[in-house]
């Protein structure tokens, strides 16, 4: 007996929720798949982190032991850092240095970059490759020379020989930066100059307004640099506690507390605390800049 009509239509309408419910299965386990592998990264990242701050409020006892819980929450370890070593210092030579680093770092490469995307002249393109191998140049190569300048001009013992450099531009940000103007339409720049503005209005007026992504980037990567800076500060300020920053000085309480674990991770944590917070608030405008400056070559 052939099927009929209303037959042939159930089978249909069963094969389509078949096919259907199969559908939503894979849905769902590719979900659980993209979650379950989202979960694990956020483990093995945060993990390290949360382990840290747990052991910054044991006591010397716990600290040493497996147990990964604090039995008494110890907040005092966090003042028992300053109290055992000048940590205050620590923190004010190193948002000098991480400061003055920012802001002579902007000034500088901002112009530069601003030149290199936007003038035309002979020696744009061979001075945009000596960016590029500046960019290449392991800066342990320059240790010995530039540390005997910086000794012959009595700068040695401070963070100045660090800071100084930082004034006549850094390869990195002014390829980051330039890349970032490069996507900028010619045409809002040639309205200002018909207007009558000079290159330097141009450049203040409408180029830096529309570069906030790019240089709050560019700023957060001079300023991470400089307040994780461990090489060079260790390099210069070594012999005179009193310039070292947070990271040559977190190295030395290390050092002298070895055994209290709870007190290295409480100033491990005053040291991240800082960073964390600036990118928390500028996470947006970091990953904007950073996105775009690769845009155009």
């Amino acid at each position: 007996m052939a099927p009929t009509a209303r037959d042939r239509s159930a089978r249909g309408v069963s094969a389509h929720n078949v096919a259907r419910r199969r559908s939503g299965r894979r849905r769902t386990l590719i979900w659980i798949a993209e979650h379950a592998l989202a979960c694990g990264l956020a483990v093995a990242f945060v993990g390290p982190i949360v382990f840290i701050l747990l052991t910054s409020v044991m006591t010397d006892q716990q600290s040493l032991t497996s147990n990964l819980w604090p039995a008494h929450w110890q907040w005092s370890n966090y003042t028992a850092v300053f109290s055992k070593a000048p940590t205050g210092t620590w923190i004010k030579n190193t948002v000098v240095y991480a400061g003055l680093v920012t802001m002579c770092t902007l000034v500088s490469s901002v112009p530069v970059a601003y030149a290199l995307a936007r003038f035309r002249f002979r020696a744009r393109n061979g001075v945009f490759l000596a960016v590029i191998m500046m960019m290449m140049l392991p800066p342990q190569v320059l240790v010995i020379p530039m540390y005997i300048m910086w000794a012959r001009l009595h700068l040695t013992g401070t963070i100045w020989p660090l800071v100084i450099p930082c004034a006549f531009g850094d390869a990195f940000s002014i390829f980051l930066l330039r890349q970032f103007l490069l996507t900028i339409p010619e045409d809002y720049l040639n309205a200002a100059r018909i207007d009558g503005c000079s290159e330097v209005r141009v450049l203040l007026r409408v180029v830096l307004p529309m570069m906030r992504p790019a240089i709050v980037a560019v700023g957060l990567f001079a300023f991470f640099n400089a307040w994780n800076d461990y090489y060079g500060p260790l390099i210069y300020t070594g012999e005179k506690p009193d310039h070292w920053t947070l990271a040559v000085g977190l190295a030395s309480f290390k050092s002298a507390h070895a055994v209290q674990w709870n007190l290295t991770m409480a100033a491990t944590v005053i040291a991240m605390a800082p960073v964390i917070i600036v990118f928390f608030f500028a996470q947006k405008a970091f990953i904007e800049g950073v996105t775009l400056t690769g845009v155009k070559g």
